[in-house]
């Protein structure tokens, strides 16, 4: 007698016992844990926006300037790589989560896990990059903290920084702002960050150095809000790149962004080394780029605003915001067929940031 059987796609385990790798990545198992330990455990209005910061009115009276708040650790390796290391990181990480905010930053705080044994040549030369980073971002570092963990516990070091910012009157970024009929806007290139780790981690030998997208994004921000464009959202493409960035956006506004592929910005080396290594640039991370959802009416005026700093010159329209209430991210690829994107399962790059 024949047994009757039934074929399953496998699927991402959804509850782990221990915390894994993935659970950084910036895709489906960190927002599964988000929102299973963080978001339950600290619940409250601001945290529950889900930004890249949180935005206060302090202090509480109308028309106010507001407070913007954000903080985030920085575990990259290797320490140096092709246009960065940990420090000019934690610097234009910090000062690019306030911007998204439509913040103006002010100043940062930043904490030091030291491993035992890192040279002090190390640590001098990240110390100078960040001064460099801060100043070229205008901000100061202005408190701080310094822990030494034994040999082997701290992969060389961990900075993480904390940065304040203010918000003028009247502006109100965040996913749940997007409308349908906005334009989505990206920066510029997509991808550079995350194969410029990879390949100075891995030894790569590309015909050309790709050097990280590390940039601070205050400066062209704040023309956006100066002209007078009128902004939805912002979000930096860090962990998971593009492609989570949009997933996380659509979610949070239920509603549908459709791309189209042929107009997202990948440099051809990018591109040749994401096609060797089995990489998708939509979901490699990056470190000076952002995506802007502004309305249709606003967006030639913005794309103008945007090519006039050298870290947004690059700045294209890639798609559009339905009137589908779904949460969906679509993307027309080259070939004329439709695409769902999602969020990665899984970790593409450990330790990219």
């Amino acid at each position: 007698m024949a047994t009757e059987f039934a074929l399953q796609c496998p699927m991402p385990r959804r509850r782990h016992e221990r915390v894994q790798l993935a659970h950084g990545g910036g895709g489906r198992l960190m927002r599964d844990l988000i929102e299973g330990v963080f978001l339950p455990a600290f619940a409250n209005p601001l945290l529950g926006e889900r930004h890249d910061g949180a935005v206060m009115q302090v202090p509480a009276r109308e028309g106010a300037a507001r407070i913007a708040l954000t903080t985030d650790s920085y575990v990259v390796r290797p320490l140096f790589f092709p246009g960065g290391d940990i420090g000019t990181l934690a610097v234009n990480g910090t000062v690019n989560d306030l911007a998204m905010c439509g913040a103006r930053p002010l100043s940062l705080s930043a904490a030091f896990i030291l491993e035992e044994g890192l040279p002090f040549s190390d640590l001098e030369r990240v110390a100078a990059s960040m001064r460099r980073s801060a100043d070229a971002a205008g901000v100061q570092i202005v408190t701080g903290d310094t822990k030494v963990v034994e040999k082997g516990k701290g992969d060389g070091l961990f900075v993480t920084t904390a940065g304040v910012g203010v918000v003028e009157p009247g502006v109100q970024i965040a996913p749940s702002a997007v409308r349908a009929g906005d334009r989505i806007l990206v920066s510029g290139d997509v991808g550079r960050h995350g194969v410029a780790i990879l390949a100075a981690r891995e030894s790569l030998g590309f015909e050309t150095t790709i050097e990280s997208d590390c940039a601070p994004l205050a400066a062209p921000v704040l023309a956006l809000l100066e002209a007078g464009v009128v902004v939805h959202c912002l979000r930096d493409l860090t962990r998971g790149g593009l492609g989570a960035a949009l997933c996380e956006i659509a979610e949070g506004s239920r509603l549908r962004l459709s791309l189209e592929e042929d107009q997202v910005p990948v440099r051809e080396d990018v591109a040749g080394a994401c096609e060797v290594l089995g990489l998708d640039p939509l979901y490699v991370a990056n470190e000076g780029r952002f995506v802007a959802f502004v309305p249709a009416a606003h967006a030639d005026r913005a794309l103008e605003v945007l090519r006039r700093h050298p870290v947004s010159a690059g700045a294209q329209a890639i798609g559009e915001v339905r009137d589908v209430i779904d949460g969906l991210v679509t993307l027309k690829t080259r070939f004329g067929s439709t695409r769902l994107l999602d969020l990665p399962s899984g970790e593409q790059l450990p330790r990219i940031c």
